[in-house]
């Protein structure tokens, strides 16, 4: 999501979306993964609905004027919305039928695509995308077909890309003006990265397996000059897209930096929008090589606005609130499909598995936290650290860094103790597996506010020695 300001009067930062095809894994799993642009005042809880045969007949947006009928049956869904949109921003997690959603990536289309095709101003708006359509599909691919034919009917009403993911497929859709938009199936084999800006290029109408799009994609970017075959194969950026001097530091350096993590051979230019738009990487990556590339902020070099504290660096930084949906189809579902969520800012935050196969969350992640700080909510322990983290970076990073590291190290082998339990009881005690699985999540997820809690006043011990340090007066 992005607006152009909040409610706070700040500028909004960033989202970045990383696809792992899972071939490309370490542990072959797939992977659909976002940084999510954050004011830091509007804290983020964990919302969970639950299936139903009798869910709304309709959706009634709290911040436009966007209306839409829904089914009456609804499967369960988790979400990550801002405190003051419950039912909207879901932003990312999982449904009951195990299908992962990444909502939303703000992207733009270009002045004359909007010429010809205006967004409307009443229609579908990243705030509803995730409510709207992840409680009624049980495929990534019907996902895809639900958003599309939603986006056809009401028209968009700003710029978006939106993922999906189950155990066969991942795919990521692109909107286009008002009216249109793309699909692509990811390729097993490669990575994707994208930083607020239309990605896609190739497109292939007779090629269903892989890609998906509003019927008239080609014709209608032909008959309003945004296309001509005689220039070559048609190019859904080139047709649709926005390219302007704004995203030569806004976007392009994030997509560079990344692919330069994964794939250092490749030879990209920061100032020109030449990158592969599926790439190689050199080794394959891992859930641990995700959290490095989602706390990247073009570490210790000339545009690291943390290590300089300089808040005006025109590169923007991928860390932010983040969330890592991670499925892996050789096991059963509940344990397969993992959300790896980092509240309030992941390069001073620890990512915290969320099972979808769990039936509650830790109530500090549920409670409502809002626009102020409190001691109840997990948002506001993870926050705190970071914001006080981020007053003297160069001192406190360090400290902070290495206590999540060890603990999302222990995570890492409480993970597989969990698994494995699960994968012992579920088949002759399904209820009792689950049981055990949801207790144990949440003993993970209050061993993470615990131990942050915990931080914050080992940082706040350190800070006033310093503070002590620097001003005490010596003297008769």
């Amino acid at each position: 999501m992005e607006t152009e300001k909040n409610f706070s009067g700040k500028l909004t930062s960033e989202c970045t979306t990383i696809i792992i095809g899972r071939k490309q894994s370490a542990d072959g799993a797939s992977y659909l993964c976002r940084s999510s642009d954050f004011d830091a005042m509007l804290a983020v809880n964990v919302e969970r609905h639950h299936d139903t045969d009798n869910g709304p007949e309709e959706f009634v947006a709290f911040d436009s004027k966007f209306r839409c009928p829904l089914p009456k049956k609804a499967l369960g869904y988790t979400g990550l919305p801002e405190y003051n949109h419950p039912g909207e921003w879901g932003s990312a997690g999982y449904n009951t039928a195990g299908v992962g959603m990444s909502s939303t990536e703000t992207i733009f289309s270009s002045e004359k695509a909007l010429k010809a095709d205006p967004y409307v101003e009443d229609g579908l708006a990243e705030n509803c995308t995730y409510n709207i359509v992840l409680p009624y599909v049980h495929t990534a691919r019907e996902g895809v077909e639900r958003l599309g034919a939603l986006i056809e009917q009401y028209g968009s009403a700003e710029g978006f890309g939106i993922g999906f993911i189950d155990a066969n497929e991942t795919w990521y859709l692109e909107n286009a003006g008002g009216h249109r938009w793309l699909a692509c199936r990811m390729p097993e084999d490669k990575y994707f990265v994208t930083g607020n800006q239309s990605r896609f290029r190739e497109y292939d109408p007779n090629d269903k397996d892989n890609f998906l799009a509003a019927k008239d994609l080609i014709e209608f970017a032909e008959k309003n000059g945004l296309y001509d075959p005689a220039d070559g194969a048609f190019d859904f950026h080139e047709a649709y897209s926005r390219d302007e001097k704004l995203d030569t530091t806004y976007n392009y350096p994030r997509v560079w930096g990344l692919q330069k993590m994964f794939s250092p051979s490749i030879e990209n230019d920061v100032t020109k929008n030449t990158f592969p738009v599926y790439a190689e990487a050199e080794k394959k990556i891992s859930l641990q090589d995700l959290r490095t590339a989602f706390r990247f902020h073009y570490d210790d070099t000339d545009h690291d606005p943390y290590l300089h504290s300089n808040g005006k660096e025109p590169y923007r930084p991928v860390t932010t609130q983040t969330h890592i949906l991670q499925v892996r189809p050789e096991l059963p579902q509940a344990i397969g499909r993992v959300a790896y969520v980092a509240m309030g800012m992941a390069d001073l935050s620890v990512f915290i598995p969320f099972y979808q196969g769990a039936t509650d969350s830790y109530e500090a992640y549920t409670f409502r936290a809002t626009g102020e700080s409190d001691d109840r909510s997990a948002y506001w322990a993870f926050r705190k650290v970071a914001a006080l983290g981020m007053t003297d970076y160069n001192f406190f990073a360090p400290i902070i860094k290495k206590a999540y590291a060890e603990l999302e190290k222990e995570f890492d082998e409480t993970q597989k103790n969990i698994e494995k339990e699960y994968l012992a009881t579920y088949r002759d005690a399904p209820e009792n597996a689950v049981a055990a699985l949801t207790e144990a999540n949440i003993a993970m997820q209050k061993r993470a506010c615990d131990f942050s809690k915990e931080l914050l006043n080992n940082l706040f011990t350190r800070l006033t020695k310093k503070v002590q340090e620097e001003y005490m007066f010596h003297g008769a």
